[in-house]
């Protein structure tokens, strides 16, 4: 995983961009109409029920647009939230809220259904071992406070990207020329480069499984598209060389049934591109 300080940056670049794309040369609707001394105050109001998630984006965002915007923060990140409820008050210059509206909106709407769709996951693994993680299945720009959204619901982060993990898939061994190869080539090539990076291989039956298992230094087999059946036997097969992961269209209905063939992860796409906002509305008060 990245570290703290480049995960940091990375939200620092989702705000100065989406600043820059909504607000451009000026919010010509608020100077228009609106004093720039102005004070005003606002609240975050749910209209919806779930897992907040985007409270301490919020933060970021107003304090990036005017460090004299002042938060009241009522609910916190990860706390669950109903029609009704109001999470924060904000209070300054108007029109410096005005700026901040839509882009907090729209990330918290976000960031609060993938934390919502998270915690379900994380539930129904409750009494098992197994862990759920995201993917890089995430939208170009926001990887970011998605998978922020994603530790928020309580969930775990797989790789953050291509750099800061290694993951041999079916493409890179075919391409390659088969497990073996593409295992090797993979260690000489970290070695040559001074990288020190784990290394994830997918399989896609038994048999690659057993291929993988003949190499060293692999720390996590990608269980892919596997029966219950064959996962057991897969699991029972690598045993305490390495973790496991399973993966491929993993459901809400089939989620606890793969962790009862006792994988250490399961990793699911859906947590972050197959959701439904959150409805929320920021209101002057």
């Amino acid at each position: 995983m990245i570290s703290e300080a480049m995960f940091n940056k990375e939200i620092d670049l989702i705000i100065t961009n989406a600043i820059r794309e909504d607000v451009g040369g000026g919010d010509y609707s608020s100077l228009a109409c609106i004093p720039d001394d102005a004070q005003g105050k606002a609240k975050l109001l749910v209209k919806d029920q779930g897992i907040i998630a985007g409270i301490d984006f919020a933060r970021q965002v107003f304090e990036y647009v005017d460090p004299g915007l002042k938060m009241e923060i009522l609910i916190k990140d990860g706390e669950k939230v109903t029609d009704g409820d109001i999470c924060f008050y904000v209070s300054g210059n108007s029109q410096s809220i005005l700026k901040c509206e839509r882009l907090v909106l729209n990330a918290m709407q976000r960031m609060s259904a993938i934390a919502t769709k998270t915690s379900q996951y994380v539930k129904l693994l409750e009494g098992t071992k197994t862990k759920i993680l995201d993917t890089r299945k995430t939208t170009p720009g926001i990887r970011a406070l998605e998978k922020w959204a994603v530790k928020i619901g309580g969930g775990e982060n797989h790789r953050f990207a291509l750099y800061d993990m290694v993951m041999l898939k079916d493409n890179h061994i075919d391409f390659c020329g088969g497990i073996h190869k593409a295992i090797k080539q993979t260690k000489a090539y970290l070695k040559s480069n001074n990288l020190y990076l784990k290394i994830i291989v997918e399989a896609r039956n038994l048999q690659e499984i057993e291929e993988i298992l003949k190499e060293d230094c692999v720390y996590r087999i990608l269980i892919d598209n596997f029966n219950y059946e064959d996962t057991r036997k897969a699991v029972a097969l690598i045993g305490d060389t390495c973790l496991t992961e399973s993966s491929g269209g993993i459901t809400l209905d089939t989620l606890r049934k793969y962790a009862e063939c006792g994988v250490d992860f399961i990793s699911s796409g859906a947590l972050t591109h197959s959701v439904y906002n959150m409805d929320l509305s920021l209101k002057a008060i």
